[in-house]
């Protein structure tokens, strides 16, 4: 009857193991979600507002120097400006993208101390090895 017991408590016990990681699983997971939905909202806007202003620039531009000899010139420096623009943020996001911190990191961690007790649990039930065959 103790042994009914014991297995007892240790299948509940890791039962709610199990259900505290999936919940900071789920946890995490609507975390990463909203901060998506944010970014992605935020680049939408920046996105519409930058093409707006750089469109009104490039008029600008194209108007001011357009009576003179100088409006290749000054088209061609707007379009190496704007390559330069681009190509630094592209750098950025990427950038930002390999050095952000992982999704999810925290329940892998826990998983990984979880593993790490069960394998300690596992060392400690095994009974010393004394180099002789009884």
């Amino acid at each position: 009857m103790a042994l009914r017991h014991t297995v007892s408590e240790l299948g509940v016990t890791l039962l709610s193991v199990a259900r505290t990681r999936l919940e900071l699983f789920a946890l995490e997971a609507s975390e990463q979600k909203a901060g998506l939905l944010s970014l992605v909202g935020m680049l939408f806007g920046a996105l519409l507002f930058s093409t707006l202003a750089v469109l009104v620039f490039t008029l600008l531009v194209a108007l001011y120097f357009w009576p003179t000899e100088y409006r290749y010139i000054a088209l061609g420096l707007v379009v190496v400006l704007y390559g330069g623009l681009g190509l630094g943020l592209f750098l950025g996001v990427r950038k930002r993208l390999e050095d952000g911190p992982m999704p999810f990191s925290a329940t892998l961690e826990e998983l990984g101390k979880d593993a790490a007790f069960l394998a300690r649990l596992g060392d400690d039930a095994a009974p010393p090895y004394n180099g002789r065959r009884e």
